[in-house]
């Protein structure tokens, strides 16, 4: 079956949802969602698919400030490059697994480099 590019709301919306499913699940990262940020799925997921229409598609959906999220739950779990390293794996896994083009390439490119910054900037 020949897949996909990214390239509406409707397939970021199928790649969040698919990838937070593998998240909670998930025995390394889980947890930190769950159990540290306590995050409030209805409230999170729109934040997320605006997050990622406008890191993918170039929208200007999303209005937030990421860095300090990930600064306050750092505060309360050190976030060490393991989970971080874990979080791309499930990431990129759930871009190929639904996705193949230049967007899904940009999506794991900038997934890559965003994670990056935030490892410099939280244990810096």
């Amino acid at each position: 079956m020949s897949k996909n590019d990214i390239s509406s709301r409707d397939d970021i919306v199928k790649l969040v949802d698919q990838f937070y499913h593998k998240i909670l699940d998930d025995a390394t990262i889980g947890y930190i969602f769950k159990d540290v940020a306590k995050i409030d799925m209805k409230h999170h997921m729109p934040r997320m698919y605006d997050f990622r229409e406008s890191t993918v598609l170039n929208k200007t959906t999303y209005r937030g400030n990421t860095m300090k999220v990930h600064l306050d739950i750092n505060d309360k779990e050190s976030l060490k490059k393991a989970y971080f390293d874990q979080w791309l794996v499930l990431f990129n896994a759930t871009v190929d697994e639904l996705f193949r083009g230049e967007k899904a390439e940009l999506a794991k490119t900038r997934a890559l480099s965003i994670a990056t910054v935030m490892q410099i900037k939280l244990h810096k």
